[in-house]
């Protein structure tokens, strides 16, 4: 008998979780939550959804803050969520620089194969949520919906789409994606 599946939701950090600086996020002290994050972020847990992050973190690739740095920052991140009821399953992050030709950095799928490695679920059901076109390319190369919010990168992201690269959906935030998501 087969485990019933999972309901997952794959969410980029920067720019969807929280406020893109335009610049890499170096320190706790210039994390800040998107407006909508944690009404979304809630929205999902309670409904029980697997919520996994998948960011490419190129900065401690090109030296510019280092591995523990980043997860220092995740897991004051996870905790500042856990406090207002929100259960994040897992992260995965590619911490090769920009240039580097590695098999984990989005739009490649080995962060997401490997967040939900031995996890039943359906694609069909599943989702990425992200601001750049990266995001898109990763959801769509993994076979899952896609939606494109326009915070961070997303404006941006939006004018450069391609009939090729279209999300599933778009919205204005993370809190928009959610009744999207859920309707699947």
């Amino acid at each position: 008998m087969s485990k019933p599946a999972r309901k997952v939701v794959f969410i980029d950090r920067d720019g969807v979780i929280n406020v893109d600086l335009w610049k890499y996020v170096e320190k706790w002290r210039e994390f800040k939550f998107e407006k909508s994050a944690f009404e979304a972020l809630k929205k999902l847990t309670d409904k029980g959804f697997d919520i996994f992050i998948i960011s490419n973190q190129a900065g401690v690739g090109d030296g510019v803050f280092t591995e523990a740095v980043m997860w220092e920052i995740h897991e004051k991140m996870v905790a500042a969520l856990a406090k207002r009821g929100i259960v994040i399953r897992g992260a995965r992050f590619c911490t090769h620089a920009k240039k580097a030709r590695c098999d984990c950095r989005k739009p490649k799928t080995q962060l997401l194969e490997k967040a939900v490695a031995g996890i039943n679920f359906d694609k069909n059901r599943t989702f990425f949520v992200g601001d750049k076109l990266s995001d898109l390319a990763a959801g769509k190369n993994f076979g899952v919906k896609t939606v494109l919010v326009r915070t961070g990168y997303g404006k941006e992201s939006e004018k450069k789409l391609t009939r090729a690269l279209r999300p599933d959906h778009i919205v204005d935030d993370l809190n928009a994606a959610v009744p999207f998501i859920l309707s699947a």
